[in-house]
């Protein structure tokens, strides 16, 4: 069987946990930052985890993650 082909554009905008979950960065945190309060530029700096209903497609877009 032939090597699975991995999504170059989900392997840049996800990484996997120990526990084998999936981080994401936040969106909304590009330009535009000026009208936003510092608590919330301060909180999208965190990295979230994907949601879990996402999670199926992710695992198929990064098959050797």
């Amino acid at each position: 069987m032939p090597k699975l082909k991995t999504n170059r554009g989900a392997a840049k905008r996800f990484a996997t946990t120990a526990s084998g979950l999936f981080k994401r960065n936040a969106s909304h945190r590009r330009h535009i930052l000026t009208k936003k309060a510092s608590k919330r530029k301060r909180q999208l700096r965190n990295p979230h985890l994907l949601h879990r209903a996402d999670e199926r497609a992710a695992r198929r877009m990064l098959p050797y993650c």
